[in-house]
């Protein structure tokens, strides 16, 4: 224990490990947290015999990455009741190969031959007749899918699609195509389709639109999947590709843009046919390509933080939680009276805590327990002890190499050396000499911020010697020896973040604007996004969180606003109960993929804004807060989330490309249902992989936020969040164990007791700040309960960061314009109003559904969607305006930046005859003859 590098709570831990008779003078210094950690320790001993009963199988075998294999996120592009269009592309390319006098066989044809025909396609595409045009498009389709009539594997089919994407996208075929689709959105969005409401759409009304999209996918996936691949055919192809999806279209907008703004049409009723599963699908890997995903953030960050100085990250999430296992969900009654266990373990759970202090007590109690025998025979109660908290330890987390042990001596390392994957051995080693070397300990280095070692000097300098430095960071003068220790051990682990060195580069600017000099703003991917969707982040922000809560499976179709399976109906509805069977899972397939996707290009959004400028980020997460995003993703994991991961909404023998290549069976009876179960896997991917995206999104918005906490406690999330460790997956359960240690503090002594299993979870997976007090809100910031102005002064940081860099774009968000917003409201949204409107959907007021959540109207989601010219209106009231123009009393900071941001000083103000006629006394006697103390102001 003299090891300093182990962190505090890692030393707490080990102190309770000690017998009873050496602990009592250490356990004084330890205080309560050694006595909960001790009740902690007995709760584990308690369920390690249970694990059994209350898990719910094997940790599942799920790798996060940032998409499936390409043969799934294919498939998934097309929806089963597509099946019928895959031959009509045959049929439009066999027509056209006839129009050119050529053999219908696409194989057949020299490498030049193959050129000629997509130059003349790529002509026939510009052509005015639709039908005529639109052949053209299909036949381009069936290229890009392999050319699959003529093949007999999918293997064959891959290698064309490889082959003829590259030819496709040289001659300019993605080009057109995008040309194609601004055709298909202005004709949809036209005065004279808008006028005439489109009731019950179909798969029919979006035929044509749907082709486009499936070809500017099938290009864009291909190319992503073969530079990942490093495919040396693509290298220059996909950074050429890259550069075009990151610059502006020929009309001024981005592709990503131009899909968003799709979203926010659909949204907004002016186009209800636009296919909204590849749209989605289509901007998610726009996105995913034109940015970079989880192995370019990380050299990202690491390339930004060496910049400024900082050291780089050596730990990731991903290759942390790989040596995790996945801990057994806590017990419930519900689960102690379904699977019957024993009268004496059942009398054990209803002990009073006093025994739970008490070892000897529950040995007596455990009387067929090995570790009470050995407990009761003297010395060997402390050879028993240890091993016994390294297998409760190890049930939380796999062994891995203690970086420490490389520096312990030749004697350690030659142990090691000899058992270097820690099998068992046969030789019992000696007392003397340690019988682990790889041991188990936390997977995670701690971390403190500067923030809280000034608050510990503060709190030590006022204790010993009764006064404070403001400002001071490292005087030590007067204060004890242990202080010292403490001090050093926190400067050892102290982290900087980027988002640190950002804020305190803006707080300079805004203190010394002409004096700080600013850098060059460097035109990043994530800059060229951020300015391109900053006039209208908001209504992008609500339009994909509309189609979230539509698509999500605990949402009602009669709350649902919108139509997201426009393009899964078929015009004729089914007849059998096979075909019925089969729309079901189509349609369940369909909500799915799109909750994968949206999910998916929120957090990458969030993440990268995060690491370009925190500044972005916390635009981006005020707005989905005040859309209602946490209420929303809590309303998604109220269910039973062990069954919708392992719902398997899919028929493999449907699959593009295995419904056209080969002999296809009868999907009838037996072989129906063997089609739905072909998987090998007891889990579906994409619905591990939007739970995992939901819950990090979810920490991403909340984490240091003690408003957004607080909305965490108001709506009851514990319940939901412990069902959510049902699922036996490291990873989502660190997450889930990260909101829940946020919240710790705010849910009462008794939650804690009844909850002991949990917070050794989350002492084992989750990474600890050395003075977080977390378990027991003895924290400082967690006192003041004045939230409101947390979010109003995060607020005003942003508007001013947001205005000084993009005036022009500012104030377009502002003004709420933005093509197709609708209903759908403005920027200009008050974060008083939203945070009190949250709170008080949470807590009971006003109409709310079962499960605690604010219901507001047809949108179901809170704040998703509502018209907020009346929230306008009261903001203006709130920031003093009456009549149009601000009083002079109220006029902060805050109130310049929300002027500036809604555009209110580009209104031209009429001044009176009279104020004209003084013009010159006023400037006499306001401004020349008025004293200015410049170092107050």
């Amino acid at each position: 224990m003299t090891n300093h590098e182990y962190d505090m709570v890692w030393i707490h831990y080990k102190l309770v490990r000690k017998p009873k008779n050496e602990r009592e003078g250490v356990i004084m210094n330890v205080g309560v947290l050694a006595k909960l950690y001790r009740q902690a320790r007995m709760a584990i001993m308690e369920d390690t015999h249970d694990v059994d009963a209350n898990c719910d199988g094997p940790d599942l075998d799920f790798v996060y990455a940032d998409v499936d294999s390409y043969q799934n996120e294919i498939a998934e592009l097309y929806s089963y009741t597509e099946f019928s269009e895959f031959q009509m592309n045959v049929k439009a390319f066999e027509d056209q190969m006839e129009l050119y006098d050529l053999p219908p066989n696409w194989q057949k044809q020299d490498a030049s031959s193959q050129r000629s025909i997509v130059m003349k396609l790529v002509d026939q595409l510009e052509v005015s007749d639709r039908s005529f045009r639109m052949q053209a498009a299909r036949c381009i389709l069936y290229l890009a899918q392999g050319c699959w009539a003529e093949v007999q594997s999918d293997e064959e089919q891959h290698q064309n699609t490889r082959d003829n994407v590259i030819v496709l996208y040289e001659l300019g075929v993605f080009s057109s195509f995008i040309d194609l689709l601004n055709m298909e959105i202005e004709t949809a969005c036209s005065p004279d389709i808008v006028a005439v409401k489109i009731t019950n759409v179909t798969l029919v009304d979006s035929t044509d639109i749907r082709v486009i999209l499936s070809v500017l996918y099938i290009i864009t996936e291909t190319i992503r999947d073969e530079r990942e691949k490093g495919s040396e055919d693509y290298k220059q192809l996909a950074e050429s590709f890259v550069q075009e999806i990151n610059s502006p279209l020929p009309d001024g907008e981005l592709l990503a843009v131009k899909l968003l703004g799709m979203i926010t049409r659909f949204c907004s009723g002016a186009a209800p046919q636009f296919p909204m599963k590849k749209v989605v699908l289509l901007l998610w890997k726009v996105s995913l390509l034109g940015l970079g995903g989880m192995e370019v953030l990380k050299n990202l960050k690491n390339e930004y933080r060496a910049k400024v100085g900082l050291e780089p990250i050596t730990e990731d999430t991903l290759e942390v939680t790989k040596c995790m296992r996945a801990s057994s969900p806590p017990a419930t009654a519900t689960d102690i009276l379904e699977n019957q266990y024993p009268k004496r373990n059942f009398k054990r759970s209803l002990m009073k805590q006093r025994f739970l202090d008490e070892p000897e007590q529950i040995d007596m109690e455990m009387s067929g327990n090995e570790g009470g025998t050995n407990a009761n025979n003297g010395n060997s109660s402390t050879g028993s002890g240890s091993g016994n908290g390294e297998d409760e330890l190890s049930q939380y987390y796999r062994p891995f190499d203690d970086p420490s042990a490389s520096t312990s001596g030749n004697s350690n390392n030659s142990t090691a050396s000899a058992n270097p994957n820690n099998q068992p051995s046969n030789m019992q080693p000696p007392a003397t000499v340690p019988a682990v070397q790889i041991t188990p300990r936390l997977p995670w280095t701690p971390k403190v911020r500067q923030k809280d070692i000034d608050q510990f000097l503060d709190i030590s300098r006022n204790k010993f010697i009764g006064y404070s430095l403001i400002g001071d960071h490292e005087s030590l003068a007067g204060l004890p020896q242990p202080i010292h220790e403490g001090f050093k051990t926190l400067q050892r682990h102290m982290y900087v973040s980027l988002a640190d060195v950002q804020i305190k580069k803006e707080e300079d600017i805004a203190r010394n604007p002409i004096s700080t000099h600013e850098d060059e703003i460097k035109l990043t991917p994530a800059e060229i996004l951020y300015q391109a969707i900053l006039p209208n982040l908001p209504q992008y922000m609500i339009a994909l969180l509309k189609v979230l809560l539509a698509a999500s499976p605990t949402s009602k179709s009669k709350t649902e606003s919108i139509n997201i399976m426009a393009d899964v109906l078929p015009k004729k509805m089914p007849l059998t109960a096979t075909q019925s069977t089969k729309l079901t899972v189509d349609m369940g397939r369909h909500k799915e993929i799109i909750v994968k996707a949206v999910s998916a290009i929120i957090l990458l959004y969030l993440k990268h804004f995060k690491i370009n400028h925190v500044y972005q980020f916390e635009f981006m997460s005020q707005h989905l807060v005040f859309a209602n995003c946490i209420p929303l993703v809590l309303k998604f994991f109220n269910q039973t989330i062990t069954e919708y991961v392992n719902t398997k909404n899919s028929i493999p023998l449907l699959d593009f490309p295995s419904c056209v290549i080969g002999e296809q069976p009868d999907l009838s009876g037996d072989s129906f249902v063997y089609g739905g179960e072909m998987s090998d896997k007891p889990y579906s991917w994409r619905n591990v992989f939007s739970c995992i995206n939901l819950l990090r999104i979810l920490n991403k918005l909340i984490k240091w936020k003690h408003s957004r906490v607080m909305m965490l406690v108001v709506f009851k999330s514990a319940p939901i969040l412990k069902k959510t460790l049902k699922v036996r997956h490291a990873m989502m359960q660190l997450y889930v164990l990260k909101l829940l240690k946020m919240q710790t503090k705010y849910l009462g002594r008794q939650w804690r007791k009844s909850n002991m299993k949990t917070l050794s979870a989350i002492y084992a997976k989750v990474r600890h700040r050395l003075n977080d007090d977390w378990a027991f809100g003895n924290d400082l910031e967690s006192r003041p309960w004045d939230f409101q102005a947390e979010e109003c002064t995060l607020r005003a940081c942003v508007d001013r960061f947001n205005l000084r860099r993009y005036p022009e774009a500012t104030q377009k968000c502002g003004a709420g314009g933005g093509v197709g917003s609708g209903n759908n409201g403005t920027a200009a949204q008050n974060a008083e109003n939203a945070q009190q409107s949250n709170m008080h959907a949470g807590n009971g007021s006003g109409d709310r559904d079962s499960n605690g959540y604010g219901n507001n109207g047809g949108s179901g989601g809170g704040g998703v969607g509502n018209n907020s010219s009346g929230q306008q209106n009261q903001q203006l009231h709130d920031y003093g305006v009456e009549g149009g123009f601000p009083s002079d009393e109220i006029l902060t900071h805050s109130d310049f930046a929300f002027f500036g941001h809604s555009g209110w000083w580009d209104r031209k103000v009429e001044l009176t005859d009279y104020f004209k006629a003084n013009y010159a006394v006023w400037l006499e006697e306001e401004v020349y003859n008025s004293q200015t103390d410049w170092d107050a102001l």
